[in-house]
């Protein structure tokens, strides 16, 4: 039987932030890692073969963020923040109204923190003293949070940031959080691996199991061994999607649309427009039709056709308006400019 190839027909995919294709170097390692496949929890010699080869591959992921702390696999940032939140010693008092569905779940009674029009988190007089969770990178939007005042407000009332870099791992420098949650299918590695990075082990409590006792089940060495090869090609690339967002936006803004957040601290990789008048839904379907793959918010709920959370929250004026279109390493001018005459096309129409 053969397998059906995302955009085999030729078609445009600018939904990187969703998920982006293996890279070379992380297929490579992904292979390997199945070739010496044994469980790294054995005993026997081709058991501590397989250790020996997940713990290389723990601390080349450390390396490549320039993490200092511990590093915990998991199978993908939702799950590291589900660990997080559910496992430290100190309870969840605050989370950004901006954050993705997979923080928000886990946030109880906590209280959400408001942001300007701009998307940056304000902390008002919120009480700081427990785990506060705030994004790097906005998912939808690609807003860049500064967390420089951040640090120092929670840590001076005794609290710990958590931060969700699932958008920034392997693109920017990581923020100096206390918890990070990554996701290796953002930046080249596989679907199914991730990881929660901890300063101090002293912030969690373990469960037993593997993963130092913080997580159960067998190790995805192959995994690990990609997400680290996945980092290690590095994020030069990034100064080329800023160009190619550019372009990209210039060519909204031309047609008649509105860039969101445009004068913002963002991403390279994301961007989100509006065309007043036109849905969100209705835009979808017609680049789809022309074989252009965009989104509309998250993909986690993409298909919910609820509104944004996190536009509502920004105060975006016809937020069912939104789309999101985001570039990946292999995005080239050729992909843009045939978004951006699909684009007017449709607009003119």
């Amino acid at each position: 039987m053969s397998l059906p190839r995302i955009q085999a027909d030729g078609g445009v995919y600018l939904d990187h932030a969703a998920t982006t294709p293996l890279c070379v170097e992380a297929r490579g390692a992904l292979e390997h890692g199945f070739a010496i496949w044994a469980n790294p929890s054995s005993p026997h010699r081709a058991g501590r073969g397989a250790r020996a080869a997940l713990e290389d591959a723990r601390a080349r992921i450390a390396e490549a963020l320039g993490w200092q702390g511990e590093v915990i696999l998991t199978s993908g940032a939702s799950e590291a923040i589900a660990l997080a939140m559910a496992r430290a010693h100190l309870p969840v008092v605050a989370v950004s109204s901006v954050e993705h569905e997979a923080v928000l779940r886990h946030a109880g009674g906590a209280v959400q923190l408001g942001t300007d029009g701009a998307g940056a988190v304000t902390l008002g007089d919120a009480a700081l003293g427990g785990l506060v969770a705030i994004q790097h990178v906005n998912n939808e939007t690609g807003v860049v949070q500064a967390f420089d005042g951040v640090m120092e407000r929670v840590r001076a009332a005794g609290g710990v940031v958590l931060a969700d870099c699932a958008q920034s791992a392997g693109k920017l420098a990581l923020p100096d959080a206390d918890l990070i949650a990554i996701s290796a299918h953002k930046f080249g590695g596989p679907i199914g691996i991730g990881a929660l990075l901890v300063r101090d082990w002293a912030l969690l409590r373990p469960t037993g199991g593997q993963e130092r006792g913080y997580r159960g089940g067998t190790e995805n060495m192959p995994g690990a061994l990609a997400m680290a090869a996945a980092l290690e090609v590095g994020s030069e690339w990034m100064a080329r999607a800023a160009v190619l967002r550019a372009r990209l936006e210039a060519g909204i803004v031309a047609a008649g649309g509105e860039v969101i957040a445009g004068d913002a601290p963002r991403i390279a990789t994301i961007g989100a427009c509006r065309m007043p008048g036109l849905s969100a839904n209705a835009l979808l379907i017609r680049l789809d039709a022309m074989g252009i793959a965009v989104s509309a918010g998250s993909a986690c709920s993409s298909g919910s056709l609820r509104t944004s959370h996190v536009l509502t929250a920004m105060g975006v004026a016809g937020a069912n308006e939104v789309i999101r279109v985001s570039i990946g390493r292999e995005t080239d001018e050729a992909a843009i400019d045939r978004f951006v005459a699909a684009y007017q096309g449709i607009v003119a129409r």
